[in-house]
């Protein structure tokens, strides 16, 4: 009797585990969106409110809002139970712990043209708002 092609046994267990891992990568249940403006801008009487989804990063990571508005900045968890809870901004010395469900309000004042830049607290996860 022959004896298996061990490099044969491996190169199929591989390739068996490399699909597994792609599968599994691309069968995320919350796809994150990345897309600048993606509807996450409102104006309620002449109040600016930029909306951003905290969990496993920022949703959306871009954003572009208006220059000249009384601006809040509405973060959002739903089970955020990852770095993302931990808010910071440094040009506005901000840094904020998030509650793991809910809203969190926060006022950026009236910004004029510039760009807030925001992460989580080991910077692993970003987000920039580009005021117009």
């Amino acid at each position: 009797m022959k004896s298996p092609n061990w490099f044969v046994i491996i190169t199929v267990v591989l390739v068996i585990g490399a699909g597994f891992l792609f599968i599994r990568n691309n069968s995320s249940s919350t796809p994150t969106t990345n897309i600048a403006n993606a509807n996450n801008v409102t104006i309620v009487d002449g109040q600016q409110i930029i909306t951003i989804n905290a969990k496993g990063g920022y949703s959306p990571s871009s954003t572009v809002a208006q220059a000249g508005l009384p601006t809040t900045l509405r973060m959002t968890t739903s089970s955020t139970f990852d770095c993302s809870s931990s808010l910071r901004i440094p040009s506005l010395g901000l840094k904020k712990s998030l509650p793991a469900n809910g809203t969190t309000d926060i006022s950026l004042g009236t910004p004029t043209t510039s760009t807030i830049n925001g992460s989580c607290s080991m910077g692993m996860y970003n987000f920039n708002i580009a005021f117009k």
